[in-house]
């Protein structure tokens, strides 16, 4: 909200200064983001008059003029600017005036000709860019007069960040309003004199749209001058606060509208068809709108119809067809309350806003309709005169204004200081809050142009700001700690980060918005959890797996030459289906926290002991069970979408499933332009806190026998079935049993292959006999051979 000091200072004047005013407004949460002249320093400039203009006698593009200046003679100056002419009024800087750039006017001869000053043009006083011609006063200027002071360039500009919740000071009567509240200072209402109301033509108006539109108002003016000119008072005002003056009917509605907060429109009356219509937009329905863009209205968009056609968006921006131009002779004047869900987000679907649609989505006072009618109906008579007829008013249910409870002590509490009785009345009353007072409570019922004031902390927040922030002492937080109790059967989840950390891994955070394609190809999710208003049009889901930000993010790295990457992140996931694994239920949904990792390029960094060999399935999955250490991690071949057919995995920890791991598929390593295939896995990440309670056995002083045993079977029986196998059915004293080969090839039959174990044995009272030995290895080698037909390889 941009607007003019000198505009604000007519309607409220505290005795304070233009930088106390800003400080003031902003500690109150209307931050100033902004504050500068309208025009640079300069000085010794005034309004004169150009008595004569003669043509010079040495060069064919100046001019010799005599200009009065309200001294006691006029002054002669020579002037090269293509309007100079008798009878104008523009600035004069006299001789030691000091304009912007420091350009310094002295007395001095041009061509041979003295010449005592310079006319000036807007460019050369710093008021603008147009350097076309001189600056041209209004004709009522005195002579004479300071220009600065005619024009008011000691004005000050201010430009507010309002918040959303505050559109009440989108106007300069809603600023007013707050200044005054914090100063203290009286307001001074616009005059808004009912006019004379003189002529009979009327539009009926229907609301069709009632929840909508509640309230309508309109007046029919006969008889305008479209042509006469703006006042230069309005458009300079208007000019200050960036609107820039069209013509009188559409710079009074303009004005309106900064000075009360209610947009107006104003139709050609000779283009309305019958009664208007307040309604929904008809499917299909297309309107050229008055920056000549053309649209088709979907269904939930509300217009202002004629009987024929659709004549504007309602609250938003008016037709071209239907709007007012320098040949209207009669005007319809619009002044409605239109909900703010009716007009939010309408401008934006179209690609294009308005200060209208900027105001009432956010909402605007509905109790002002008739006023700001007033105010503009007294302004066009002013300026376009005209025949004004009587006010159509159409009135559904208005929203209500529930009291509000505001209790002291509740004060003191959110605030943490408190704050008398007296003064939060004191503060009610500063800003005309009508209140009663019961139970040491205050009933608030807050205004018709405060839509921000629903709770009592919205009620806590105008006592603060009132109050002034920077009048709360600051008190140092006290509270009771305590040391959490960690168990040994969990690990904090610090420590599983660390962990990744401290072997290589670098974590990442990503969006849980991801894009649709991403769910498609790596979770083959076609239903995944839609947002309702995404931050991005690409970013509409969320993500049902950690792969997609891990892939994206190699991808990235890749681009920028680095060779090897290694990546985690822990993060939710969220599922429509009810029985996925660790969930946090919400809503319906379901987020489970998950633990995902990716492995790229080389699986040691680069180093004269290392043959560069690169990152494969068990490189990770060396990494998962030294994360996971000591529980026992089991693998099953699986099939997943986002990984390689034959090179994934399914995990188990101690029977239960806890993720996948595996290679990328072939076919996402080319559309998202890898060079090589890393290796994931995603585990869920209760599984990765979860640790097994330490406890005691007692180390053997006996040496441990270790025996090797080959043995060739089918090659498509799974070394971790033959492990656990041995493992089951091995007697006490066998310790450990290691697979440490896998052979296939010269000597082994086909569809056969070699699997070599280590077997350890130990007692912890005594050493083992040979016999003992021996007859453990041949109890797990007759399981071998009656469970798996397998055969000792010699």
């Amino acid at each position: 909200m941009k607007f003019s000091e000198s505009w604000l200072r007519t309607l409220v004047n505290p005795p304070v200064s233009s930088e106390e005013l800003a400080r003031l407004l902003t500690m109150a949460g209307l931050e100033v983001e902004a504050r500068e002249p309208v025009a640079p320093a300069f000085q010794n400039v005034v309004a004169a008059q150009v008595l004569e203009v003669a043509g010079h006698p040495d060069a064919d593009r100046l001019h010799v003029c005599r200009v009065d200046t309200g001294a006691e003679a006029p002054r002669q100056i020579v002037c090269g600017a293509p309007n100079v002419a008798v009878g104008l009024k523009v600035p004069c800087a006299l001789p030691g005036a000091v304009l912007p750039g420091d350009l310094r006017i002295q007395a001095a001869k041009l061509r041979g000709v003295d010449s005592a000053g310079m006319l000036c043009s807007a460019r050369e006083l710093g008021i603008s860019s147009d350097a076309s011609g001189l600056f041209v006063l209004p004709p009522e200027t005195p002579t004479g007069e300071d220009i600065r002071r005619c024009l008011d360039l000691d004005d000050i500009l201010f430009t507010l960040k309002l918040t959303p919740n505050r559109a009440d000071c989108l106007s300069l009567l809603g600023i007013a309003r707050e200044v005054a509240a914090l100063t203290g200072a009286s307001i001074t209402l616009p005059s808004v004199p009912s006019v004379t109301v003189c002529g009979a033509a009327r539009r009926f108006v229907a609301l069709d749209a009632p929840q909508a539109c509640p309230r309508y108002c309109g007046r029919v003016i006969e008889a305008v001058d479209a042509r006469a000119p703006t006042p230069e008072w309005m458009r300079r005002r208007l000019e200050r606060c960036g609107i820039r003056s069209i013509s009188a009917l559409v710079d009074v509605t303009n004005y309106v509208l900064l000075e009360l907060g209610q947009p107006l429109h104003a139709f050609d009356y000779a283009r309305l068809s019958g009664n208007l219509h307040v309604r929904m937009a008809r499917p299909g329905e297309t309107l050229t709108l008055l920056n000549e863009q053309q649209v088709e209205f979907t269904a939930d968009v509300l217009v202002i119809a004629d009987e024929a056609r659709a004549l504007a968006m309602a609250g938003i921006m008016g037709g071209t067809a239907s709007g007012v131009t320098l040949e209207t002779r009669d005007v319809f004047l619009e002044s409605a309350f239109f909900a703010p869900e009716a007009i939010a987000g309408r401008a934006r679907r179209y690609n294009f806003s308005s200060d209208a649609a900027h105001r009432y989505e956010r909402g605007v006072d509905f109790e002002n309709c008739r006023l700001a009618l007033e105010r503009a109906s007294a302004l066009v008579l002013e300026i376009c005169g005209g025949k004004v007829g009587p006010i159509t008013e159409s009135v559904a249910k208005l929203p209500e204004r529930a009291p509000v409870r505001l209790r002291p002590a509740r004060v003191e509490r959110v605030l943490g200081a408190p704050i008398a009785t007296q003064e939060i009345r004191a503060i009610l009353e500063r800003q005309a809050l009508a209140f009663t007072e019961r139970d040491d409570a205050f009933l608030v019922t807050p205004p018709s142009y405060r839509f921000d004031l629903e709770i009592e902390a919205d009620l806590i927040e105008e006592v603060a700001r009132l109050h002034g922030y920077e009048n709360i002492s600051a008190a140092p937080v006290q509270g009771r700690l305590a040391m959490r109790d960690e168990t040994e059967t969990a690990r904090p989840a610090f420590r599983v980060r660390q962990l990744l950390a401290d072997r290589g891994f670098q974590e990442i955070i990503s969006y849980a918005f991801v894009p649709e394609v991403w769910e498609t190809d790596f979770a083959a999710n076609h239903d995944p959890v839609r947002l309702a208003n995404p931050i991005a049009s690409q970013l509409a889901v969320l993500r049902s797996s950690l792969f997609g930000g891990l892939v994206a993010t190699l991808s990235t790295n890749l681009k920028r030459k680095q060779g090897r990457v290694r990546l985690f992140e822990q993060g939710r996931c969220f599922l429509r289906d009810k029985n996925a694994g660790n969930t946090s239920m919400v809503q319906g949904y379901q987020q489970p926290l998950r633990l995902a990792a990716l492995a790229s390029g080389t699986a040691m960094p680069e180093g004269w002991g290392h043959d560069g060999r690169a990152v494969d399935f068990f490189d990770l999955k060396g990494e998962l069970e030294a994360l996971l250490a000591p529980a026992e991690l089991t693998f099953e071949q699986a099939t997943h979408p986002a990984l390689h057919p034959g090179q994934a995995a399914n995990i188990y920890r101690e029977g239960e499933w806890i993720g996948v791991i595996g290679a990328l598929h072939p076919k996402w390593m080319r559309k998202y332009e890898l060079s090589s295939a890393p290796v994931l896995f995603e585990i869920a990440f209760e599984a990765a806190t979860r640790a097994r309670l330490p406890t005691y056995s007692e180390p053997s002083r006996f040496q441990a026998a270790t025996r090797d045993r080959a043995f060739v079977l089918d090659a498509h029986i799974p070394a971790q079935e033959i492990l656990a196998g041995m493992r089951a059915h091995a007697p006490a004293l066998v310790t450990g049993i290691q697979l440490f080969d896998v052979y296939q090839g010269e000597g082994i039959p086909a569809g056969k292959k070699s699997l070599a174990f280590r077997i350890v044995m130990q007692d912890t009272g005594r050493t083992l006999l040979d016999a003992e030995i021996e007859s453990a290895i041949k109890q797990i080698t007759a399981y071998l051979e009656q469970r798996h037909d397998a055969r000792l390889r010699t």
